[in-house]
């Protein structure tokens, strides 16, 4: 990747790190659901008079707009209101790795491997630590609502990897129209008209600079970006900056919320981002590079790897044994990995 374009991902990856604070500012504002509601109509508008129609099936804007903006945002919003902390929080949601794989096995039919298998049950270990952590220190039930939001995010992947959008920030602004009926409903059911009405009436700046944030700097901004990135690179190269979230996130919330970070909590980020790594990243073609060497090392005589020899036709072997001739063009026989 071009420098520039490292940047701007690490940039974006900072900023929804941040994000975590943020939500814990509009909480102190809005009611979850009703916070939850503003961020995506400020997303959605003007922003859908801009981006042109939807490339995608409305079934897909639908689905996903259900999945991720109701259910999946509507849930971590109320289990941070819960409790949850933000540092902690930025760090669970990484689990929808986890999710995204054993869904896209039963709906996509994608069989996952032993390394992935193996980076499930690391991250799986890692979110186990991070629960009994939390069960001795927070209340448990924001814990496992932020579990639910990872288990709909995996939900809303499937959903977009299905979808296949052309163009991913015009997706985004359409997915951010649905949910916002949806979610002022669910509010005044269950939050109450009276509060709504008097965490709008006494606004503030500070209110309306977290909804601009979660609303235009990590959604429309943030996802943009992302999009461009994953149009001009593979996404195996794109994806390994999105664990740099979490680190964002429980740094930013040590030094602005005073979170503190403790033992446990530092072993449950190294399971789970190790596993989720494991999970998401694309697998090393380790197998090939050992046969290689091995072969190598059995013949000293033998052409450097991706040499052609002049004595094709005398017999002469262009690689060691055992290893595909095309391995010496790039991307020749390879599968492109991708994260999940």
């Amino acid at each position: 990747m071009r420098p520039v374009h490292i940047a701007l991902a690490v940039l974006v990856t900072a900023l929804w790190g941040v994000n975590f604070v943020v939500i814990e500012v509009g909480l102190d504002h809005f009611p979850p659901l009703l916070f939850c509601a503003l961020r995506f109509l400020v997303a959605a508008l003007p922003a859908v008079f801009l981006v042109g129609p939807p490339r995608v099936a409305w079934r897909w804007i639908l689905g996903v707009g259900l999945a991720l903006g109701v259910a999946k945002f509507g849930l971590l919003f109320i289990g941070m209101h819960e409790g949850m902390p933000a540092g902690l929080s930025s760090l669970v949601l990484q689990i929808q790795a986890v999710f995204t794989a054993l869904f896209a096995a039963v709906v996509l039919g994608e069989r996952p491997g032993r390394r992935r298998l193996l980076g499930m049950a690391v991250a799986l270990a890692g979110i186990a630590v991070a629960a009994v952590d939390e069960g001795t220190s927070g209340p448990l039930i924001g814990f496992v609502l932020v579990v639910a939001a990872a288990a709909f995010w995996g939900v809303s992947n499937v959903l977009t990897r299905k979808a296949a959008p052309p163009d991913a920030l015009n997706f985004m602004v359409w997915v951010s129209l649905v949910p916002v009926l949806p979610l002022l409903g669910l509010s005044l059911m269950f939050e109450g008209a009276r509060p709504d009405l008097d965490a709008l009436s006494r606004l503030d700046w500070a209110g309306v600079g977290a909804i601009v944030y979660v609303a235009w700097v990590t959604t429309v901004f943030g996802f943009g970006v992302w999009g461009f990135l994953l149009r001009t690179y593979d996404a195996s190269t794109v994806a390994p900056f999105s664990l740099l979230v979490p680190v964002f996130g429980m740094s930013s919330a040590a030094l602005v919320l005073g979170e503190g970070i403790s033992a446990p909590r530092w072993l449950a980020a190294a399971l789970l981002v190790g596993g989720v790594a494991l999970t998401s990243l694309p697998r090393l073609r380790l197998r090939r590079v050992w046969r290689v060497w091995r072969g190598a090392r059995r013949r000293p005589d033998a052409p450097e790897v991706g040499a052609r020899s002049d004595a094709l036709g005398a017999g002469a072997r262009p690689c060691a044994p055992g290893v595909d001739p095309r391995s010496d063009v790039p991307g020749a026989g390879a599968r492109p990995g991708a994260p999940v």
